[in-house]
């Protein structure tokens, strides 16, 4: 990560200096290195990044080693390649499946086999091109390969994105069968998911935006449980279904949630963790509006969120998150001054969320678990009593709406005899009942009571509900619950480079 970071300051360089450094005098004829020309250049760009000679050096021979590699592949494409750049008309062409272009290029300029690229990346045969993001005046590789490595590029390409693909669409089919169940039927053979605030309250929602935020929320979820896991880059791909499917939400309604801002923090950190510094860009953008949103929902002072749960601690674990991805991407692009002040605010908070061990494990005797141990803690800013008493009230309210769901249950088996007494399907009887909120009087005067309801669910559906139902977490703060070992290493990480070009320029 450390190499990445100098890379990127010292391409920056290069690119407003306008030096390749493939070329003399820094790339001889035989391709090896100008010693003298690299060694003149790095003294003058290393007070500049506030980094050693040796250390600037070093970035230097690796960018050169990677750019006389890229201009051997250049040669090696000028051999083997041929350009494509497609009409200005797309009309026709973007609705041809690939496989068919590729019979029209072997045909015309007698190539066996070949493979076409379009920004970096394989396009499939099977698919249209317009399927694929190829767009008017678009400009393709076509790459001539061998036969089995050919076969081999694809099978490893398509065998990864299948994999991705396939997890994809069973959380979205699992996230559709539950957003379509409205709680008419038995939970415990049937479970559904309710919309909430943070009192447990379920939120009046219309049909089409409450699907939507269903699997915003369910690809969110699933995303969040791969991070946990390590697996950043199939985490991101379910995270960012969860962005496009957030989009199809009232605006309104996502300034008065802080799940869309986790939702940009959680696909920047796995930028990351990824070092997908192609990113930079687009993460600098959604930790503005993560922080946008932030602001939005808890106030400027977070005193909104001080008045819905009276305390503001747990939510810090998200700043603290915020400040150190903004630290890093200010250091990418050269604002060391920014990126230490992002980074001092990161520190002061980490030093008020950390845990005494001691702690967490004293209430663990007492019979909470460890996460309810560490919300607790950070709510009640590491007093132990206090954390008791508050771990408890939780669990009171937790208990107590469980409660009135159970009643509210109750009275709706009980609704559903009383209406199929008196004529009414058990369809038409639960539809009339959700209608009108459980009033039987309002549900006897539903006279329209026609409803195409479920009719079972296969058993595939079954399995696919049970798989996504495990990636929800069973505490509503899990997503506040870090132990900040990650955030530890990044800290550590960002002083030693942030610390060591100051020492480097004083």
């Amino acid at each position: 990560m450390a190499e990445l970071h100098i890379q990127a300051k010292l391409v920056n360089l290069l690119n407003q200096d306008h030096i390749q450094l493939r070329n003399p005098p820094y790339t001889t004829e035989d391709s090896e290195a100008g010693q003298q020309s690299l060694q003149e250049l790095a003294v003058n760009y290393a007070p500049i990044v506030c980094i050693s000679v040796s250390e600037v050096a070093s970035a230097l021979e690796s960018l050169r080693s990677q750019a006389v590699k890229s201009g051997m592949g250049n040669k090696t494409y000028r051999e083997t390649c041929v350009e494509l750049f497609l009409p200005k008309d797309l009309k026709k062409v973007c609705g041809w499946v690939g496989v068919f272009v590729l019979t029209q290029i072997t045909e015309q300029y007698g190539l066996k086999y070949i493979q076409l690229i379009f920004k970096g990346k394989t396009l499939t045969p099977e698919k249209r091109l317009d399927e694929q993001n190829v767009k008017n005046k678009s400009k393709m590789m076509v790459l001539r390969v061998s036969e089995p490595e050919r076969k081999k590029q694809m099978l490893e390409v398509e065998e990864e994105k299948k994999t991705q693909d396939q997890s994809v669409q069973r959380t979205q089919k699992g996230f559709q069968i539950l957003s379509e169940r409205d709680g008419t039927d038995d939970p415990a053979t049937t479970p559904f998911l309710e919309i909430a605030d943070q009192k447990g309250n379920p939120l009046k929602i219309p049909d089409s935006k409450k699907k939507a935020l269903i699997l915003a929320m369910g690809f969110h979820e699933k995303g969040r449980a791969l991070m946990k896991r390590k697996q950043y880059e199939t985490a991101l791909g379910h995270l960012l279904q969860a962005d496009d499917q957030f989009a199809k939400c009232d605006s309104k309604l996502l300034n008065t949630v802080d799940n869309y801002a986790v939702l940009q923090l959680d696909i920047v950190w796995c930028y990351r963790a990824l070092e997908a510094l192609s990113y930079l860009d687009d993460g600098k953008r959604r930790l503005q509006m993560a922080e946008d949103c932030f602001h939005n929902c808890y106030g400027d002072q977070q005193q909104r969120l001080m008045k819905i749960k009276g305390n503001t601690r747990g939510e810090e674990v998200l700043f603290l998150r915020l400040y150190l991805l903004q630290s890093i991407l200010a250091h990418m692009v050269g604002k060391e001054r920014q990126a230490t002040q992002k980074l001092k605010q990161a520190e002061d908070l980490y030093g008020r969320l950390c845990l005494d061990p001691g702690d967490i494990k004293e209430l663990k005797d007492l019979g909470f678990s460890e996460q309810e141990a560490r919300l607790g803690l950070r709510a009640c800013h590491g007093n132990v009593a206090e954390a008791a008493l508050h771990i408890t009230h939780r669990r009171q309210e937790r208990e107590e709406m469980k409660q009135k769901e159970r009643e509210k249950r109750r009275m709706c088996v009980e609704g559903l005899a009383t209406l199929r007494e008196l004529g009414y399907s058990k369809k038409d009887a639960a539809w009339a009942l959700l209608q009108t909120d459980g009033d039987m009087d309002g549900a006897y005067r539903v006279r329209d009571c026609r409803r195409s309801g479920s009719q079972g669910e296969a058993p595939m559906d079954v399995d696919l509900v049970n798989e996504v139902l495990e990636d929800i977490p069973l505490h509503e703060e899990d997503y506040l619950d870090l132990t900040l070992e990650e955030e530890s290493e990044v800290i550590d990480k960002m002083k030693s480079y942030l610390y060591k070009n100051s020492a480097s320029s004083s």
